[in-house]
């Protein structure tokens, strides 16, 4: 899927207003420019940044649940899906609490020169995951951040009580979620990519330490 494609495809599918499309667009060109001086995403992907990264991002929306209220995007990097969950959020759910965590200096200068450029309400909290403050998060979000075990401890600690984690995950999810059995009680809802045909995505509810 070229990136035209995939631009148009998010269009139909979340069936956004034209700021929200200018919204993403500009953020684009923000991830492109400081994608040259810090490494926010592969340089290999940057021709294809609406498939693999902004379509990849725009799809946990309509999972979540309905009574989501406060958003805790983990690892947020260069804001992929964080920073895309914002643009949404603003035109569909204004009154979403959006936390997006980030130990990484430079990183968390960028995402909070995003939201001050692109008018967009979100906490940017530069700090190690397993050290800061709980969220108590309604939805605890993940990309390409660390083994499955690692993101349910993780999550274990930012979720609300009835919290939902949706984890991007790539080929070897089914090998992770073997080792993570090992430490957790974890059935989750293995949903397909619709960027990545070997991506899934794991939609969590109840889980437990063994």
């Amino acid at each position: 899927m070229g990136d035209a494609d995939a631009l148009q495809r998010i269009l139909a599918e979340m069936d956004v207003s034209r700021e929200t499309t200018e919204r993403l667009k500009a953020y684009v060109d923000l991830l492109l420019k400081w994608t040259k001086r810090i490494n926010l995403i592969g340089k290999g992907t940057t021709a294809e940044i609406w498939d693999r990264h902004i379509l990849d991002s725009t799809q946990l929306w309509p999972l979540r649940p309905p009574h989501a209220r406060i958003w805790l995007d983990m690892g947020s990097g260069g804001g992929l899906p964080g920073v895309v969950i914002a643009i949404l959020a603003a035109e569909q759910a204004r009154d979403l609490d959006l936390t997006l965590m980030e130990s990484d200096l430079r990183k968390s200068v960028f995402l909070q020169t995003v939201a001050r450029e692109l008018g967009l309400a979100y906490r940017v909290v530069t700090e190690r995951i397993e050290n800061a403050a709980p969220v108590k998060a309604d939805v605890v979000s993940a990309r390409a951040l660390a083994p499955l075990g690692t993101l349910l401890a993780w999550t274990e600690r930012h979720r609300a009580q009835n919290g939902t984690a949706l984890l991007l995950k790539g080929r070897r999810y089914q090998d992770e979620l073997t080792e993570a059995r090992a430490l957790w009680h974890v059935e989750p809802e293995v949903i397909q990519s619709r960027s990545d045909p070997s991506g899934v995505i794991l939609r969590i509810g109840d889980f437990r330490r063994v």
